[in-house]
């Protein structure tokens, strides 16, 4: 047996679990922002792909009326605002209030009505109000796409399933700059805290939603 098969094998005796789909879902686009598709810039990712998978899905999402949230970050003069996360991370400066690498990137255009997330640590849900929003809206399930894998996707599905709700994280629809980590991240989520799903099973998800309603 290789070590990939020896890990699932031991993997699969402890975690093998799945949750499965809720009834009400949101989608959540987490950092989407021009620095990951600048190749100027030092956080460029060659995550093309995951952005055009994610618009596929919103593109089901708002058709059959499930919410869109939106994420970025955003620090004041010098990263006030960012405490231990600014200061370990350096490429964080280019997320400093006006830089235009914290802008969305083309073809990514936010709904005058869909919600947008201001965040300073790499969790949607830490110093937020998303998780008493998806209680008001009477969420159950968060369809997480988004940047990057291994840092602010993995950040936020570990705070989804605390706060109670359902993650499933969209393989295609996620990315980072690497695909070790990349793997490595979606196989934990998958055991231990979400389900990892394909993007075509959570569009038909969401086609069976809107035709439920």
């Amino acid at each position: 047996m290789n070590d990939t098969a020896e890990l699932k094998e031991n993997y699969r005796r402890a975690y093998g679990n799945r949750i499965g789909f809720g009834t009400r879902p949101a989608l959540i686009m987490i950092d989407f922002v021009q620095a990951y598709f600048d190749p100027e810039c030092e956080l460029y990712a060659g995550v093309e792909d995951a952005l055009s998978s994610a618009l596929r899905i919103r593109e089901v999402a708002r058709a059959n009326k499930v919410p869109v949230i939106y994420t970025n970050v955003t620090y004041q003069h010098d990263g006030l605002d960012g405490g231990r996360f600014f200061q370990k991370a350096k490429p964080l400066r280019n997320f400093v209030s006006g830089n235009p690498m914290g802008n969305w990137p083309d073809g990514l255009e936010v709904g005058a009505e869909e919600l947008v997330i201001s965040k300073q640590y790499p969790s949607a849900f830490f110093g937020t109000s998303l998780a008493s929003t998806l209680t008001t809206w009477g969420i159950d399930t968060l369809i997480h796409t988004g940047l990057s894998t291994s840092g602010c996707v993995r950040a936020t599905c570990v705070d989804c399933s605390s706060y109670g709700f359902i993650p499933i994280i969209a393989r295609e629809g996620v990315g980072d700059r690497h695909s070790a980590p990349h793997e490595a991240n979606l196989f934990d989520m998958d055991a231990k805290y979400g389900d990892v799903e394909s993007e075509g099973t959570i569009v038909d998800y969401l086609s069976k939603i809107g035709a439920s309603k």
